[in-house]
């Protein structure tokens, strides 16, 4: 053999490792994050639901397709931070031997994998483990998983096609176009990107509802966790109305001849059992040292609102970068060359906030779902969540974090450019879209912030001076009842 021959071998022998050594980074960041999301929808499932022997063959395949879920939306979490430290890592260390591993072929990789996980998850294995779980097999068949699996994939054909005859009449009104019309025919290549880009969509306008929600939700949420100064609250009168109450509460259990007979005994264990959970909880609170009561809380909503602040401001900023520079707009890129130059111009300090911001946002908007009027009774409760919930947050989380990359892209938090198929949406070339939804961003954040700030600020004050106990309800302020005093 000649020399060129033994290059050209040598060459697809390195590349055969490095394919071989890709997948197997892979799988082992996706076990690990499997491991996780097995760990913790195990807390928040019906334990009820996996004892009996009938039960499982029927709840185990739902439980880990649904986790196979989770980990797909906890990979899109991680899938731009990671980038975007990894960029840094390879332009620091440019040549460091135990770095060789992270290159820019395994990072587009990881934004390929979790594109085809999300489209599996969205469209097949989600609504699959929903048909199964209201399956109940063909009038006349023989009663088990088999025949429940037979109408489970009847009905996902049948959904298919409806979807399949949506997008594409959707496809033929927005763009009515022949060879448009023609290329949704290519599944693999057409038709599964524009389905993702329409499901993208709706993601990104719900991050734009929920992120502005949870921002202001955030310091309310965040003064829960916390110990606040005794400036704002009182823990000795919240404990003492908790023993009062708990006390009222056993009394009525057990007193065999009081008039309280007709109430639900299982209730009125299940209100003492909680109210004995919170007196733990304010003890615990109450026995905080001062440092956590007076820098703690403090410190925290500092941290609060100079984050949430510094997001208002660049996306303000991005909003100007629109008007005078075409290159603001978000777009894709198809060769992921990392290590060359920073994305951001303060450089690896710079990386770290937009790293910062990305999971502050995502966290955020997580709090804001729960925390709308339309998406509270999906919140999971600690061990009493049935699987049809567990399905319906998988499948909500999915589409919030599938979303996150062009969402954090589009409000321009980072200039990391979308890789693989997250590139290709349709939407993303669209001026007015992206201007409007970042001046929408901007507003609905700004209105939220003042309202709640200024809300909070005064009923902390009016609680403070003890204007909440007057007989007389406060100008402006109604007076606090009396359930509201106790928590």
């Amino acid at each position: 053999m000649e020399a060129a021959d033994y290059e050209v071998l040598s060459v697809r022998e390195q590349l055969f490792h490095e394919r071989v050594r890709e997948c197997i980074i892979s799988t082992l960041l996706f076990a690990t994050l499997y491991i996780l999301c097995h760990i913790a929808l195990t807390h928040f499932r019906k334990p009820a639901e996996f004892t009996t022997a009938r039960a499982l063959p029927i709840s185990l395949p739902r439980f880990e397709l649904c986790t196979f879920t989770l980990a797909v939306a906890l990979g899109a979490v991680l899938l731009l931070p990671f980038s975007i430290i990894s960029n840094e890592v390879l332009l620091s260390l440019p040549r460091n031997y135990y770095i060789q591993w992270l290159n820019g072929s395994l990072i587009h990789g990881l934004w390929n994998l979790i594109f085809l996980f999300s489209n599996l998850s969205l469209i097949f294995l989600m609504p699959f483990a929903y048909f199964f779980t209201e399956s109940e097999g063909f009038a006349g068949s023989r009663k088990g998983v088999l025949g429940r699996v037979y109408e489970t994939v009847v009905m996902l054909m049948l959904l298919t096609l409806l979807v399949l005859g949506m997008v594409w009449v959707a496809s033929a009104i927005v763009d009515n176009n022949k060879a448009s019309r023609e290329s949704l025919y290519d599944f693999w290549e057409y038709y599964l990107p524009y389905l993702y880009s329409c499901i993208s969509f709706l993601g990104v306008l719900l991050l734009l509802v929920c992120t502005p929600l949870g921002l202001a939700r955030m310091f309310s949420v965040t003064g829960k966790l916390l110990v606040k100064p005794r400036l704002l609250e009182d823990l000795e009168e919240q404990l003492y109305c908790s023993a009062f109450e708990e006390a009222a509460l056993t009394r009525r259990i057990c007193n065999p001849t009081s008039c309280w007979l007709h109430l639900d005994v299982e209730l009125l264990h299940r209100q003492v059992l909680a109210l004995q959970t919170q007196r733990v909880l304010l003890e615990k609170r109450r026995k905080a040292s001062a440092w956590q009561r007076n820098l703690g809380y403090p410190l925290a909503m500092l941290c609060l609102l100079v984050l949430t602040g510094l997001s208002v401001l660049i996306v303000a900023i991005h909003i100007l970068e629109l008007l005078i520079d075409e290159a603001a707009m978000p777009r894709g890129m198809q060769d992921a060359s990392l290590g060359q130059v920073s994305f951001s111009k303060l450089g690896a300090f710079g990386a770290v906030i937009q790293v910062i911001l990305i999971f502050y946002l995502m966290v955020s908007s997580v709090v804001g779902f729960y925390s709308s009027p339309f998406f509270r009774s999906l919140r999971p409760r600690w061990h009493d969540t049935a699987m049809t919930q567990i399905i319906g947050n998988c499948v909500c989380l999915l589409v919030l974090s599938s979303a996150l990359p062009v969402f954090s892209r589009t409000l321009g938090l980072t200039r990391f450019d979308l890789l693989g198929d997250f590139g290709r949406f349709n939407w993303l070339g669209n001026f007015y879209i992206v201007f409007l939804y970042n001046a929408a961003f901007a507003g609905l954040t700004t209105l939220c912030l003042v309202k709640t700030f200024t809300a909070a600020v005064r009923a902390e004050l009016i609680r403070a001076f003890g204007l909440d106990r007057l007989p007389l309800p406060v100008s402006g302020f109604p007076r606090a009842s009396r359930k509201s005093q106790h928590q």
